[in-house]
């Protein structure tokens, strides 16, 4: 767990803001989650967010943004996603590598230096993770032709369209397999137990449900 001191009120913003574009029913359990902190650090900041007026809790716990908590935290959002870009296509800095480091410097960037980064990077590009802004809901991925890799069609081929990006290892995991942005990935087999061999332009590989849910892929 980490101290909760050390995550900010932008962190717990953007997570909740997050969440709800994923399709999210936000709970405290879910930011404790998110966030990795205590249940009571999250009841105690959400105590301040909801005094400060960024945040509203309904009866039933579920958390939702205000409109001044919504554009705090689309700033945070968009600052993360300028600097993945940034780290990556202006500095070379491999794709599985920038999320950790954005989540560092988001809440560095000036208004004036964003003003930058918009102006160099435009606002409305996908990240290194293949991802806009804001993560979208499966429904939402679904309809754009976009499918988790673990309902891939047996034999065909695909193209690897986004991969959920908050997981550092997991995103190392699937680099040392070949699965990256815009890489081809097959599925040569699906066995019972839910796992999959698939092939990759490094080799043939089993891979488990859990992480072949996280990687959206389109048919080539």
């Amino acid at each position: 767990m980490r101290d909760s001191i050390t995550v900010s009120k932008e962190d717990y913003l953007k997570a909740i803001l997050e969440a709800e574009s994923e399709g999210q029913h936000v709970i405290s359990a879910t930011l404790a989650h998110w966030l990795s902190v205590s249940p009571p650090a999250v009841t105690m900041a959400l105590k301040r967010l909801k005094r400060d007026g960024y945040v509203v809790v309904k009866t039933d716990g579920t958390i939702q943004l205000s409109a001044k908590g919504k554009e705090t935290a689309y700033r945070t959002a968009l600052r993360h996603h300028l600097i993945e870009r940034m780290l990556a296509e202006i500095f070379g800095m491999e794709w599985y590598q920038v999320h950790d480091e954005a989540e560092r410097l988001e809440h560095a960037v000036s208004s004036v230096f964003e003003a930058k980064l918009i102006e160099k990077l435009g606002e409305r590009g996908t990240c290194p993770h293949g991802n806009s802004v804001l993560p979208e809901s499966p429904a939402r991925r679904k309809k754009r032709g976009l499918i988790p890799l673990s309902e891939a069609d047996q034999s065909r081929d695909y193209t690897v369209a986004s991969l959920y990006e908050r997981d550092p290892k997991l995103l190392l995991f699937l680099h040392k397999l070949g699965i990256g942005p815009q890489s081809p990935v097959q599925v040569t087999e699906k066995n019972y137990d839910e796992t999959l061999a698939i092939e990759t332009p490094r080799g043939s590989f089993t891979l488990g449900k859990p992480a072949a849910d996280k990687v959206w892929v389109r048919l080539k």
